[in-house]
C-alpha cells in the first residue's frame, strides 16, 4: 500500500468523509497504484460482509457529526461555548464535508427566509400606505 495513504484514509474516502483536496489526492493515488486499489477493494468487501471495527461504525453512522438542529443553533449563535468550539473544530479542522454541506444548506435557507420576510414587509407597507394618515 502507498505509504502516503493509510487504511483509515481509505475508509474515510469510502465514506466521503474527507475534505475535497484529500479525496482528490487519494483518488489520484488509486488510479496510479494497483496495490492501493486492491486494498480499497478489500476494505469494501469486508464492509459488504458485515465486518466492521469501531472506527468504521463511528464514521459510517457519523456519530461525531452534530445534528442539523445543532448546526442551525450554531448559525443563530445560541450554542453553549463548548459545543460551538467543537462545531468549529469539526467544520474547519476536520473539514467534514457532510456537515459543511448541511451548514451551507441551512445558510441558504436562512438567506431565503430573510428575503421572504423583507418582501412580505415591503408588500404590507405598500398595501397599507394609502391608509396611513398624515399628522396635521
Amino acid at each position: 500500500m502507498s505509504h502516503s495513504v493509510r487504511q483509515s484514509d481509505l475508509e474515510a474516502y469510502l465514506d466521503e468523509a474527507l475534505p475535497a483536496d484529500q479525496m482528490a489526492r487519494i483518488e489520484l493515488a488509486l488510479r496510479n497504484d494497483e496495490e492501493l486499489l486492491a486494498q480499497l477493494k478489500a476494505i469494501n468487501s469486508r464492509r459488504d460482509a458485515g465486518v466492521h471495527n469501531l472506527g468504521e461504525i463511528w464514521r459510517r453512522h457519523r456519530l461525531s457529526c452534530p445534528s442539523r438542529q445543532q448546526l442551525g443553533n450554531y448559525l443563530l449563535g445560541t450554542l453553549p461555548e463548548e459545543e460551538e468550539d467543537y462545531l468549529v473544530f469539526h467544520l474547519e479542522t476536520v473539514g467534514c464535508r457532510y456537515c459543511r454541506a448541511n451548514l451551507t444548506d441551512l445558510q441558504k435557507q436562512q438567506a431565503e427566509a430573510h428575503a421572504d420576510v423583507q418582501s412580505r414587509r415591503r408588500k404590507y407597507f405598500q398595501s397599507s400606505a394609502g391608509y396611513l394618515k398624515k399628522k396635521t
